[in-house]
């Protein structure tokens, strides 16, 4: 919280991000450093690119993905770390972007609520099998 104000966010920002790298490869996956666009129109080095996510490639779930890990993480750094954060997900090729220093939009208008099930999603395939009339694109994500 002392150092969130520096630099206008920017060396929080920077610093979260090199200790996110460093420290939560063992959940997330291969991740590195890089650089981000800001709000302000600047490029900053606060960003980290997970290159395939161990925890949603593990759940092949959407909802959980957004329910367990973007949403509260996004709320634990900017209300505890004083250092905003916007995770994008990639449900393609499982990656995620990290943008410290970025503040997320909020839960309703975050886009990654409009994604599909994923077609080898657990939840979905229990789903079809259990009613033939239910749409499996909607998510159950909220």
């Amino acid at each position: 919280m002392l150092i969130a104000p520096l630099g206008r966010g920017k060396i929080a920002a920077m610093m979260v991000a090199r200790a996110t790298a460093l420290t939560c490869q063992w959940l997330m996956g291969p991740c590195k450093v890089n650089s981000v666009e800001l709000p302000d129109g600047t490029s900053c080095s606060s960003g980290v690119f997970v290159e395939r996510c161990k925890y949603l490639e593990e759940s092949k779930c959407v909802g959980i993905c957004i329910n367990t890990c973007k949403f509260p993480t996004q709320t634990f750094f900017k209300d505890h770390m004083g250092v905003p954060l916007l995770m994008e997900p990639n449900f393609a090729d499982y990656s995620c972007q990290f943008k410290f220093g970025v503040l997320a939009p909020p839960h309703e208008d975050d886009s990654v609520l409009k994604e599909p099930c994923l077609e080898i999603c657990p939840n979905a395939a229990k789903r079809r099998t259990v009613t033939r009339n239910i749409d499996i694109t909607v998510c159950p994500k909220t």
